[in-house]
């Protein structure tokens, strides 16, 4: 497998911690900024997600920025398509690298609200100069169903890619869904499609029997980051969980070759 991997040195330290997302589901601001301070050099993206950005808000996420990390915004914005719209100009206009948002226009077989939120924040980009990040759509919540259907109705074993699929049609950039969905995801919406994932295990805790997906079984089968939150911040030693974690992550990419181009020559966002 060596022929994959020409500059490992470069792998390691640049695009093996691109692929690991710090999740900051920590009650404290001040205890998370100084995670943020201790992780930012070895972890590529922070997240954020409602407690913290209510505690913190708008000042919170510059706060991360300053200290050059990058964040993806966790809010999974849901409300009318005009306030997603608003909040979602308002995020870029924060700098962070990933938002995502609820595709409930999809239930109901519509693209309009992720469609319109992708070309204001495309044109916001272009008018104020500002870096376009990734919109994700939200295909993690198994209790999504179709606007006609009843709480009765069992949920199609498709729907996470059904709506990745309405997501992509929309011109979103990816998804953030559960480890085992990442095949069907990545055969349906192709190969720059982004794929986010939490809930690996790491891997000295992941017993075989358990059937329990690690970070090199995600990426692996097709994710491009992983959201790791407590494994890191409860650690010991944060530094060295995150070390191991990015070791899985380049057990990931080593079996999977077809990634290697992409992974010297990342998308564009």
């Amino acid at each position: 497998m060596t022929q994959y991997w020409p500059f490992s040195g470069l792998m390691r330290q640049n695009a093996l911690r691109e692929r690991l997302i710090v999740s900051l589901d920590l009650r404290d601001r001040g205890e998370a900024l100084k995670l943020v301070d201790r992780l930012a050099r070895v972890v590529g993206m922070f997240k954020v997600g409602r407690a913290l950005f209510v505690g913190g808000g708008p000042d919170f996420i510059r706060e991360i920025r300053r200290r050059g990390a990058e964040v993806f915004l966790d809010l999974k914005f849901h409300d009318s398509p005009q306030k997603v719209l608003r909040a979602a100009v308002e995020a870029t206009r924060l700098g962070v690298k990933m938002f995502d948002l609820h595709p409930y226009g999809s239930n109901c077989g519509s693209t309009e609200m992720m469609t319109r939120t992708r070309t204001e924040v495309a044109r916001i980009c272009r008018t104020e100069g500002l870096r376009r990040p990734s919109i994700l759509a939200i295909a993690t919540l198994a209790e999504m169903k179709s606007a006609n259907s009843s709480p009765r109705t069992p949920v199609s074993p498709d729907r996470v890619t059904e709506i990745a699929r309405f997501a992509a049609d929309a011109s979103l950039d990816g998804v953030v869904t559960w480890p085992h969905e990442v095949p069907r995801v990545r055969n349906s919406c192709g190969r720059r499609f982004i794929i986010v994932t939490s809930g690996v295990r790491l891997r000295e805790v992941a017993s075989p029997a358990s059937n329990a997906i690690t970070a090199a079984d995600a990426i692996r089968a097709g994710a491009d980051y992983v959201v790791v939150g407590s494994p890191i911040w409860s650690a010991t030693e944060p530094i060295r969980a995150v070390r191991e974690i990015t070791d899985d992550i380049e057990r990931g990419l080593r079996n999977n070759p077809r990634r290697t181009f992409e992974i010297l020559n990342p998308r564009p966002v």
